[in-house]
């Protein structure tokens, strides 16, 4: 069968973390001649970011339309839009979209489906229609390995308790510092294990997906993530094939030229000295309370360190309020607080960027290290803290200590910053982080990652052709 004849239908979750990954394998896929047709929302749709016109007739965009339930707030079609506790009524949302999503799927009937971890009905539609389906993580390979095989994920039966939850699983048959901490460990197991308003936990979605998926996508390669892809493939009893890390395209760099408050913040960074200034940024998902948000720039301003700050404004809080009295006017020769969306690229490839202050969300990390940047982690929810452990486990990030309920606090903040742009311990992370930025900024690895995909997913369809 002819590439360029083969058809790739992608359904990412609701969240902007998924889909764009997604999409960014869509454009891969495409720019080999892979035809793409991209399901989400009409709304998710309009705010991704354009398509490049030399791959406009290879990727077709289609929307499904969010049916309206019960505690999910009107025209939130996102994550982002949500507070923590809607983003239930969200997947609830989402699981009403098995009828319509049958009825898109036959009209536009692909080779393969490629599912993210929440849509559990798509293999038994897409079966009933003759069609492929595979589970594409945007995880890491170490985080699917920690939350375990199917059965594991839908009982239960060898994580009771939330404390089984901070230490690596018994099935890890490594050395490994994966797991949760204490004071998040309770939030793992309610989602993994407990139903919420959609009546299906997060671990049973999972299973269900693996279980009727002919085999699995991942995030990741062989060069960082080797011994966790093998765990996985033998956890699944499925194939798993890693896609490469999916490096973003460069960004085209006109924001910073046509925006004059960029133009002043580029203009700063230049005056600073070589890998000097941290970039401190949470995301646009993670909604930080204001308490923490003024213990974060008192732990800046203590560190004497120079600092770009993307800050995202907390809910219901007034401009006004969201810093410290004072603190922009005391810090104004050491560091930029911006509020709103940044050039994250262009900023990060800055040469006066030495290090990242961050959530440990997976695609700032690829971003981070493509640079070779030092990471101070200061992990949120999700599989953040899953993530921050693998860092320090290959001894290229420092993860800030927290309080016994999750919190942290300045004077350990600032230690932490210092300790990783000044010391001799940070000069390891360096270096280390110098190594492994020649496997995440080698493009042609992660293009021979898209290559091997493709030729699998051939393979797949002239198996399924001699079935016939």
């Amino acid at each position: 069968m002819a590439t360029k004849n083969y058809h790739v239908m992608m359904f990412p979750w609701l969240a902007f973390g998924h889909m764009l990954p997604f999409l960014e394998l869509s454009k891969k896929l495409a720019a080999k001649g892979i035809r793409v047709s991209f399901v989400s929302t009409p709304k998710n749709l309009q705010r991704l970011p354009p398509v490049p016109s030399s791959l406009g007739d290879r990727i077709k965009l289609l929307e499904i339309a969010l049916p309206s339930v019960d505690g999910l707030p009107v025209n939130c079609e996102a994550t982002v839009d949500l507070q923590p506790g809607e983003i239930q009524y969200l997947k609830k949302a989402y699981d009403k979209l098995a009828l319509p999503f049958e009825e898109l799927l036959l009209e536009n009937l692909p080779d393969l489906i490629l599912i993210d971890f929440a849509p559990f009905w798509i293999p038994e539609i897409a079966a009933k229609c003759g069609v492929s389906t595979a589970f594409f993580s945007v995880y890491t390979a170490s985080t699917l390995a920690y939350l375990g095989p199917p059965v594991e994920l839908k009982n239960g039966s060898l994580r009771t308790r939330p404390e089984h939850f901070v230490h690596p699983p018994p099935w890890f048959n490594f050395h490994s510092l994966v797991a949760h901490r204490p004071d998040y460990a309770p939030t793992m197991m309610r989602s993994t294990h407990c139903p919420d308003a959609s009546g299906v936990p997060s671990g049973q979605r999972i299973a269900k997906i693996v279980e009727g998926c002919k085999f699995v996508v991942v995030r990741s390669c062989n060069e960082f993530e080797e011994k966790y892809i093998n765990l996985i493939e033998e956890l699944y009893q499925r194939p798993v094939l890693p896609i490469g890390i999916l490096p973003p395209a460069p960004e085209t760099g006109t924001q910073p030229q046509t925006d004059s408050g960029w133009s002043y913040i580029f203009r700063w960074l230049d005056k600073q000295k070589s890998k000097s200034v941290v970039f401190v940024g949470f995301g646009s998902e993670y909604k930080m309370p204001i308490k923490q948000t003024h213990e974060l720039a008192c732990a800046l301003e203590l560190s004497e360190q120079p600092f770009l700050w993307i800050l995202r404004k907390p809910e219901g809080v007034e401009y006004q309020e969201v810093l410290p009295t004072g603190f922009l006017s005391r810090t104004s020769n050491q560091g930029i607080v911006s509020l709103g969306w940044a050039p994250q690229q262009d900023i990060l490839a800055h040469p006066s960027i030495g290090g990242c202050l961050f959530h440990s969300g997976w695609g700032t990390i690829i971003e981070a290290l493509s640079f070779g940047h030092r990471l101070i982690l200061i992990p949120m929810v999700a599989d953040q803290g899953l993530n921050a452990k693998l860092l320090v486990e290959k001894e290229i990030g420092h993860e800030v200590p927290r309080n016994e309920d999750g919190s942290f606090c300045k004077d350990i903040v600032a230690n932490s910053i210092r300790l990783v742009m000044n010391t001799e311990e940070g000069e390891k992370l360096r270096l280390r982080t110098a190594q492994v930025q020649k496997i995440f900024s080698d493009h042609r690895i992660h293009d021979s990652y898209i290559d091997q995909f493709i030729q699998h997913i051939k393979r797949l369809e002239f198996q399924k052709g001699n079935e016939k």
